[in-house]
């Protein structure tokens, strides 16, 4: 691994809230649940559409990694994902579900494999709280779609690895995900995994920028490679290479308009 990916990560699990300004919409709210299955409570960010108070409608949900960076630039480590602006502008119809991060578990709650050198290995821990605690409490308080067609994972880094893995692991929930910038490198079994499958039937929007670790890229084409030989659904597989993009949240807040209007997009 390069050594400014394991400072960004270390920096990431420990950093502290910035005294600046609140960014947030005011469609953005927040509540905290107890997480019996990671023994501690999780903050939750909940993204309600334009429209949720005029009408009857349900909406799908898309669970997003790293609550702290989506909404507000005053809890984000390096700037935000500007979901809520963004997704205020395009009038888009879709519920976004902020999941905070461990702090100093994160590196193990993304990962689904363990890294000889950085641990990890507990993302089926943390994908079961959302599948078994957070996502029941959601569609029990909002208006939700609930089935794995309208059900969304998204992130970044190790949280592109780990909803890449949870939409493969767990397809009864999950139908689509956002897999920007993966941490494909963390160990070599996502591959295994990928391969080992016979049939894939799920919407997967692949990003990255050229300008990440010099294995970001060739690890991105070659997990498309092999989504693309078992992808069943016609025109659901997308990958975008962003010149001159870099392992940040500039990159991720410029390309999730684009990816996120593709991703929910009804299928016809």
């Amino acid at each position: 691994m390069k050594p400014y990916l394991f400072l960004f990560f270390a920096l990431f699990a420990l950093h502290t809230t910035h005294a600046q300004q609140k960014t947030t919409s005011p469609n953005v709210s927040t509540y905290s649940i107890y997480a019996h299955e990671l023994n501690g409570p999780k903050k939750i960010w909940v993204y309600l559409p334009y429209n949720y108070s005029k009408t009857s409608k349900s909406y799908p949900v898309v669970y997003m990694h790293d609550g702290q960076n989506l909404f507000d630039n005053s809890t984000s480590f390096a700037g935000e994902w500007r979901v809520d602006e963004t997704l205020d502008s395009l009038k888009a119809e879709v519920i976004i579900i902020g999941i905070e991060h461990g702090g100093d578990n994160r590196t193990k709650e993304l990962t689904p494999y363990k890294n000889e050198k950085l641990g990890g290995g507990g993302a089926d821990t943390y994908l079961d709280f959302i599948m078994n605690t957070l996502k029941p409490d959601i569609d029990s308080r909002y208006r939700t779609k609930k089935g794995r067609e309208n059900t969304a994972l998204f992130g970044s880094s190790l949280g592109g690895l780990v909803s890449y893995y949870g939409l493969l692991n767990y397809p009864d929930t999950f139908g689509k995900a956002g897999v920007f910038s993966p941490s494909f490198w963390f160990t070599k079994d996502i591959f295994e995994l990928t391969d080992y499958l016979d049939a894939l039937d799920a919407k997967i929007y692949f990003m990255a920028g050229d300008k990440e670790s010099n294995d970001m890229v060739p690890d991105l084409n070659r997990m498309y490679q092999l989504v693309r030989k078992i992808d069943r659904k016609p025109n659901c597989l997308k990958k975008k290479i962003v010149p001159g993009g870099k392992h940040n949240e500039a990159l991720w807040s410029k390309e999730f308009a684009a990816a996120i209007v593709w991703l929910m997009a009804e299928e016809k």
